[in-house]
């Protein structure tokens, strides 16, 4: 599904990415680990055209992407959701899906009243919210809704695109363990259906959901492997990981 070459990026002197190669497999959860300042981010910026690499190429889904803008990647399929979460908080959870809906296929939203009602928005919003596990929250508004809620709502909103592929950047940060729980439970059943990029911090969840991980280091990938394989990577152990995950 996604295929990258040579990725880099500098910024001055730092090398935030260093000659990047990683492949994610059609159907497969595969996660991007690595300590603070491992250029995590930046790839994932590159990857979604937020950012211009300086060098490399990017496939996506048997076409070369590289050259390609932000919203033109979202349109072949290619979705992301950020860090600090991107809601309006003054809309409902359904509202918020809907407008992802728009965004994407174009429809019209000048006259807001009566997009309320447009069955072309609605029922995608709500079959997305679903998916999630916050078809009962549908009517609350967003800033209503707890912290794991509204990162639940960001990939509600990316999946209404129909993406082929999500690139989710840290999906479980600032949850507690109940939220990060539903968080997982909510990636799980997706697993399969839609490719996933999984940037996290947390060990547990991206053990537990994981098909492959990819280890960077300085802007270098220096292991790529399941789950057990990244475990017992000495380089990896040492590097990153410790002994608590041996």
């Amino acid at each position: 599904m996604l295929e990258v070459k040579g990725m880099q990026k500098r910024f001055g002197g730092i090398v935030a990415t260093d000659n990047v190669h990683i492949d994610v497999v059609k159907g497969e959860i595969h996660a991007i680990i690595g300590p603070n300042g491992a250029g995590k981010t930046t790839l994932i910026n590159q990857l979604s055209g937020e950012m211009k690499s300086d060098t490399g190429t990017v496939l996506f889904d048997g076409s070369d992407i590289t050259r390609e803008s932000a919203s033109s990647r979202s349109l072949l399929g290619l979705a992301r959701s950020f860090q600090i979460t991107s809601i309006f908080q003054d809309f409902t959870a359904e509202d918020n899906v809907a407008l992802a809906v728009q965004a994407h296929d174009g429809h019209s939203f000048r006259f807001w009243k009566p997009a309320r009602s447009d069955a072309r928005l609605r029922q995608p919003a709500r079959t997305a919210l679903e998916k999630v596990g916050l078809a009962e929250r549908a009517d609350i508004v967003a800033s209503n809704l707890s912290h794991g809620e509204q990162r639940q709502l960001e990939i509600a909103m990316a999946l209404a695109t129909q993406p082929k592929m999500l690139l989710l950047d840290e999906p479980m940060a600032g949850m507690g363990t109940l939220e990060s729980g539903r968080m997982v439970d909510t990636l799980k059943s997706l697993k399969g259906d839609i490719t996933i990029l999984l940037i996290e911090h947390d060990m547990d969840a991206v053990f537990a959901l994981a098909d492959r991980i990819t280890v960077l280091v300085y802007g270098r990938a220096i292991a790529t492997g399941s789950p057990d394989e990244i475990r017992a990577n000495e380089d990896v152990r040492q590097a990153y990981l410790g002994d608590d995950h041996a």
